[in-house]
């Protein structure tokens, strides 16, 4: 059966579960799905809009990283899709709320590259402050500049944070054990961590950093954050990186003000369009400007992060799949019933009404049918129900079960 069927009838068994991964996703992944019997497609870069409508028929888990992106429109061509797995941290390349009314599930992967990206903003603010990618530059073009003009060492310095997370925090703690003074800013409450001191601003952070880097999310509000005004505001010959999202900087004006010597140094590994395949041509603002390093959205791209983001986003997709696990869901209510295999399983996502539960029981109990287990969880305007029985259920008690007004998407699992 497929998920476009009025209702269910028969299980989606592990075999006929279709799988499609986009945007060369660790092999551990698609090995893990293969083993758990899916059928698993895997396919090198990104898709554009209707490329992806196009692939993505009959298929009912996708893997994508940044680069994809997953419209409403996208969605409406897909109604045999059960969740979506965004083998990252950000979810802004999704539409969330058009898989929530959906009952699409999306994970991703929001601890798994950390350690990556902090290793890389820590190589490229001594890079920068040692202006090693200029020497080496010049070396390769066979000049020999052994010169200490404005090399520095970073003990002493002051490191700003902007964006306190899984990702600006861990920073805080290596940054600070390099010599640092650390300072951060974040839009929410959150606990400093070593000797690291909270701005109430982003102009004070600013106007007290050596080096300010940015380690914000996807949310519309941080298009433009930093823009011509926040780099002027800036302490003069500061260093600046941003290794979150390409949105969030204005790359025009950061380029004039290192051709103006304002700031010194900047690294980029995100920009606001950016190729789709490997290999496609790069344009950028910054190309061609001295001691500025650019990379090709890396942060998280080491071996050891791929692989860990590999298992752990296929396994939420298995779960999810085969069992009706939402357990760290990006949009769903979050459940994690154990698993009987000698009992049968109802998922079913609904709008969050009062008396659906109430609905539901009544109605299975109607038709004698005995509940073992159950939990139920609700997230804004959704809610999800696991319900575990002893016997089979038939398919008019099924039908019954769809056609409950606040029916998101019902499904028999086990």
């Amino acid at each position: 059966m497929t998920t476009t069927d009025p209702f269910p009838t028969s299980l989606l068994d592990d075999e006929d579960v279709r799988v499609l991964l986009l945007e060369n996703i660790h092999a551990d992944g698609a090995d893990f799905l293969r083993g758990k019997g899916f059928q698993v497609e895997t396919r090198d870069g990104a898709l554009s809009e209707d490329e992806l409508i196009e692939a993505i028929q009959g298929v009912h888990l996708l893997g994508i990283r940044s680069t994809t992106y997953v419209t409403d429109k996208v969605l409406a061509a897909a109604p045999d899709l059960l969740a979506i797995g965004a083998f990252c941290i950000g979810t802004n390349q999704i539409d969330l709320a058009a898989t929530s009314k959906r009952g699409i599930a999306v994970f991703n992967a929001p601890y798994s590259n950390t350690r990556s990206v902090v290793e890389l903003a820590i190589a490229e603010i001594i890079s920068l402050a040692r202006r090693l990618h200029e020497k080496s530059t010049d070396m390769h073009n066979g000049v020999w500049n052994k010169s200490a003009a404005g090399s520095h060492e970073v003990r002493g310095r002051t490191l700003g944070i902007v964006g306190y997370g899984n990702i600006g925090s861990q920073l805080s703690v290596i940054a600070e054990a390099l010599g640092f003074k650390v300072v951060f800013f974040d839009i929410d409450d959150k606990l400093a961590l070593g000797n690291a001191q909270r701005c109430s601003t982003i102009e004070e952070l600013l106007q007290i950093s050596d080096v300010v880097t940015l380690h914000v999310d996807g949310r519309p509000g941080n298009a433009g954050l930093f823009g011509a005004d926040e780099m002027a505001q800036m302490k003069p010959r500061a260093l600046f990186l941003n290794l979150s999202r390409g949105i969030a900087v204005d790359t025009a004006a950061l380029r004039s003000h290192i051709e103006s010597g304002h700031i010194a140094g900047a690294a980029l590994d995100v920009f606001p369009v950016e190729p789709k395949r490997q290999g496609d041509p790069f344009e950028s603002d910054l190309r061609g400007l001295p001691n500025v390093i650019l990379t090709p959205h890396v942060g998280g791209s080491t071996e050891e992060a791929q692989q860990d983001i590999g298992r752990f986003v296929a396994s939420k997709l298995r779960s999810y799949a085969s069992f009706g696990g939402t357990s760290l869901s990006v949009n769903m209510p979050e459940i994690n019933l154990p698993v009987d295999s000698t009992k049968h399983r109802l998922a079913l996502v609904h709008r969050n009404a009062p008396g659906v539960l109430a609905t539901i029981n009544g109605l299975l109990g109607e038709h004698e049918v005995n509940i073992e287990a159950q939990s139920l969880s609700t997230r804004g305007e959704i809610g999800y129900v696991l319900t575990d029985v002893s016997a089979e259920i038939g398919p008019d008690v099924l039908k019954e079960l769809a056609s409950l007004p606040e029916t998101v998407r019902l499904r028999q699992l086990t």
